[in-house]
């Protein structure tokens, strides 16, 4: 690909709005907005110092086609490292069409997805993760996942791996060394220290494969299955949950024939629920589907709520004895994913038939039972903050590294069963020439990270992802 022309894309959400912000960027950039504004001051902008702005006209030979803004930011400080125009233009969309096909028209080209950040990094204004993490911000909709992504775009991924990779290959020069010295049969690496430092980077390494499990979580979000027979209340507790009638709530059993989903910020953690049909026998075809896809969500999901009426168990009825059976059902067939049992509609209970039902429930082991009314929202916080409670927050309050990125994950793996391996031979006494084998490995695999090896197919793959105009 040619990284040297100058680019063009629309970097606000395309439709009409109040303004629009079109963005160019390469060697000509500030040359062809300056053919193109005529400006109120009547200065032109290439003699204009960096980072700023300039109130004026985009003119199409003699037709005016907007009053702009122009932003200025000249190579190296700008995002790209190179020159850089925003247009601030009115946000009609034939305005903003019109502004990207007249420059397209003088020599500019599209930029592809992410080009714009693809350059930043080619120019060294930011290594690979942080490239990465610039998707991330944009796609983040909690405050866990914009927290991680802050972090990780201002470098705090970046230098952890940076400092381990520079102290490791320090050691990797002196074992090299040692090599052209083999005949005399001399150490330049101290094994103590050596020693050291691997101990040191398995545990750090450890410490970040380890968070993948808490930042993968955070990244997509927690699937909770809410289950139980039909009319029992699932879709008036998504209701609660979600604060809007987004699942059709009757009296009718079996309404419910297909899963809803839809996804809430608990604690700055998004957790998705996904409503599903209720489960029984029944000869309908469709609501065979129904249940059928109940299970599937089941076995996608990492905690399950299981919902049945209060007077079920409160009355000691032979339906009592049916919802004691599913929860056993649910817990033997999932023992590894978090089960929530919730006694709905309480608010029909006495206080007598209350403190039956919650001696009953506290005798179920390996379950968590909440007493909830979903219709009046009683009891549905106490869900929430139980929810919350399955998330290992820890590493996030205490601003920790943790991994989302799956890329990165499997990159730590690799470096990690590099590391272990030099750590065996350490412990062996190999010789420095099997030694820097695993060394480089384990180096090769701390550059994929932030980078310093890298390829075309890699970076297309990356920010083929991104949208375009960032």
């Amino acid at each position: 690909m040619i990284y040297n022309d100058t680019i063009i894309a629309l970097a606000t959400p395309s439709g009409t709005g109040a303004i629009a912000i079109i963005r160019l960027s390469g060697e000509e950039a500030i040359n062809l907005a300056e053919n193109q504004f005529q400006s109120v001051s009547g200065k032109l902008l290439s003699k204009q110092a960096t980072h700023t702005i300039h109130l004026g006209h985009i003119i199409d030979g003699n037709r005016t086609i907007d009053e702009v803004l122009i932003s200025v930011f000249k190579n190296p400080n700008s995002y790209t490292g190179e020159d850089v125009v925003e247009i601030s233009c009115h946000g009609s969309h034939y305005i903003q069409q019109e502004i990207i096909q007249l420059f397209l028209r003088k020599g500019c080209r599209m930029a592809s997805a992410g080009e714009f950040t693809l350059r930043a990094f080619l120019n060294g204004k930011l290594d690979l993760s942080q490239a990465e993490a610039v998707a991330d911000l944009i796609s983040s909709d909690n405050e866990a996942s914009h927290q991680i992504a802050m972090q990780q775009m201002r470098g705090g991924f970046s230098s952890e791996i940076a400092k381990l990779r520079e102290e490791l290959l320090n050691f990797a020069s002196l074992i090299e060394l040692e090599l052209d010295f083999a005949e005399e049969d001399v150490e330049f690496a101290d094994r103590t220290q050596f020693k050291d430092l691997i101990e040191r980077i398995t545990f750090v390494l450890k410490r970040l494969i380890d968070s993948f499990a808490v930042g993968n979580v955070i990244k997509n979000g927690i699937p909770v299955a809410i289950v139980g027979e039909p009319n029992v209340g699932k879709s008036t507790l998504l209701n609660a949950l979600l604060n809007e009638d987004r699942a059709i709530v009757s009296d009718i059993a079996g309404t419910t024939r297909d899963a809803i989903e839809d996804e809430i910020s608990i604690g700055g953690i998004g957790f998705r629920f996904i409503d599903t049909a209720g489960i029984r026998e029944t000869k309908d075809v469709v609501e065979n589907i129904g249940i059928k896809k109940t299970f599937e969500k089941i076995e996608q999901a990492q905690v399950v709520v299981y919902l049945f009426e209060a007077d079920a168990i409160s009355n000691n009825t032979e339906k009592s004895h049916d919802v004691k059976i599913e929860i056993e059902k649910i817990k033997n067939k999932y023992p590894q994913k978090p089960l929530i049992v919730i006694a709905n509609k309480i608010d029909k209970l006495s206080e007598d038939d209350r403190k039956k039902m919650e001696a009953t429930l506290s005798a179920v082991e390996n379950s968590h039972y909440i007493l909830l009314s979903a219709k009046n929202g009683i009891g549905v916080d106490a869900l929430k903050d139980k929810l919350l409670s399955f998330v290992n927050t820890g590493a996030l309050k205490n601003n920790n590294t943790i991994i989302t990125n799956t890329r990165h994950y499997d990159a730590l793996l690799k470096a990690f069963e590099e590391i272990d391996k030099v750590k065996h031979g350490l412990d062996s006494s190999l010789s420095g020439d099997l030694l820097a084998i695993d060394i480089r490995q384990a180096l090769y695999h701390f550059g994929e990270i932030t980078g310093e090896i890298t390829n075309d197919d890699l970076l297309g793959n990356i920010f083929a992802n991104f949208c375009i105009g960032k």
